[in-house]
């Protein structure tokens, strides 16, 4: 099964066997970490998702939308890194993905 790294807000890493055909911010909350609130659920109007993307990821990842580009922007801790978990569906390609949960704004 995949790996999934996730690092919370305290800088403690997990990893964790990621569920395929689950985004990013599923696993995430199934792994434990409450503090990615995803209030909208994954519908992609919020931000509370918001995760900072190991550079070394960000080509294996689909494009960007626009919608999630706009919500990113309302956030005071975008990094070029910056992604919503919620809009990355993880599979088998992304096998040792590492991201850390952004700070809450």
């Amino acid at each position: 099964m995949a790996q999934l790294n996730i690092v919370g807000r305290d800088g403690a890493e997990k990893t964790v066997d990621g569920k395929a055909g689950w985004s990013v911010m599923e696993n995430i909350r199934d792994a434990g970490f409450d503090e990615l609130l995803a209030l909208c659920g994954g519908c992609c109007s919020c931000a509370t998702c918001h995760v900072h993307v190991d550079a070394q990821w960000l080509a294996a990842l689909p494009p960007m939308s626009a919608d999630e580009d706009d919500l990113l922007d309302s956030s005071s801790h975008r990094q070029p890194n910056s992604r919503l978990s919620c809009q990355i569906e993880y599979g088998d390609g992304l096998d040792g993905l590492r991201v850390r949960i952004a700070p809450e704004d």
